[in-house]
């Protein structure tokens, strides 16, 4: 296939593997078994970024943090991987989930759970990342499948999750509902378990009646932070993490996704590339939460972000905006 348009010829010419297998699968189609998207995801262990990532592991093939530890933990680095489009059935990193479900899946985990009013008060984006890890990376088995059915038993009259144990709290929480979401559309798709798509279903809508971004009452943003562009944005909400879910899911030709598709469209660069407008993460020794063994990508309202690009124009072309 010739590719004609720069931006495409720039994110294929990337020296990040990831930008390439996304660029080739996301914006171009490419089927997952073609030539260029497997030397793709096979480059992505051998990478500097993702060997990195796994820098700190020992013999054991375990990292020594908490697998919640920001952002070097087991968790945090294999819902990196996943997003990344890493190459599904790498045994070396089951000790990593093995660390991620002894921690969601044990004793003292499981009794921390409390139910106030009626509602189970859990910050399930921890279950929701380990879920979508465990699908996207090979590594699931019958304890993915406990973390799925706990989303949906824990799920909230309005579709969500949320951690807040005030007892009036019955708002779910965008930070803590949208990963769950994405989780369990995949979920849904390569079991077919009717429960979980339902889940998700009801999950998607607590988004699409807000516009993504609006508060109901006034229209306006719900925050600034959900109105600006980050990557990796962990367990955070933006609006481009949550189109990439409506696409996802199938829902981004939903109308009202338009108001954030518009957004997305207002915040592209002369380049034709989008910005990375904050970040998350340190790169500072001294972080003592927070702190990211790698960079991804500049993060300016004026410079292309690779990461950021390529996952709006996979956006833009499930809604049928982005031109040849």
């Amino acid at each position: 296939m010739e590719i004609e348009n720069p931006l495409i010829q720039n994110l294929l010419g990337s020296s990040q593997p990831a930008i390439r297998y996304k660029t080739l699968v996301n914006v171009l189609g490419y089927e997952r078994g073609a030539g260029d998207v497997l030397e793709a995801q096979a480059a992505m262990p051998h990478c500097l970024l993702v060997r990195t990532l796994l820098s700190e592991r020992e013999d054991s093939g375990h990292i020594p943090h908490h697998p919640y530890a920001k952002w070097r933990g087991a968790h945090w680095v294999l819902a990196c991987l996943a997003d990344l489009g890493y190459p599904s059935g790498d045994t070396a990193l089951q000790p990593l989930m093995e660390q991620v479900y002894a921690w969601l899946l044990g004793r003292q985990h499981t009794q921390s759970i409390k139910t106030i009013d009626g509602r189970v008060r859990r910050c399930a984006s921890m279950e929701g990342n380990a879920l979508y890890a465990s699908l996207c990376l090979g590594l699931a088995d019958e304890r993915s499948e406990e973390l799925a059915a706990r989303l949906v038993r824990w799920q909230w009259p309005d579709g969500g999750w949320n951690c807040d144990k005030r007892p009036g709290a019955h708002h779910s929480s965008y930070n803590e509902s949208l990963i769950p979401l994405r989780a369990l559309v995949l979920y849904a798709r390569i079991t077919g378990d009717g429960r979980a798509r339902s889940a998700a279903e009801m999950a998607a809508e607590t988004f699409l009646k807000r516009r993504l971004f609006k508060r109901q009452s006034d229209g306006q943003p719900i925050f600034e932070d959900f109105v600006t562009l980050h990557y990796p944005c962990y367990w955070h909400y933006d609006f481009l993490f949550a189109l990439k879910v409506m696409a996802e899911g199938g829902w981004i030709a939903d109308p009202r996704c338009e108001e954030a598709l518009d957004l997305l469209e207002s915040k592209r660069l002369q380049d034709s590339g989008f910005p990375a407008e904050k970040k998350y993460y340190y790169l500072s020794l001294s972080a003592a939460t927070g702190r990211s063994l790698v960079a991804w990508g500049p993060t300016s309202k004026k410079r292309m972000n690779e990461y950021v690009t390529v996952d709006a124009l996979y956006v833009l072309k499930s809604a049928g905006r982005l031109s040849d």
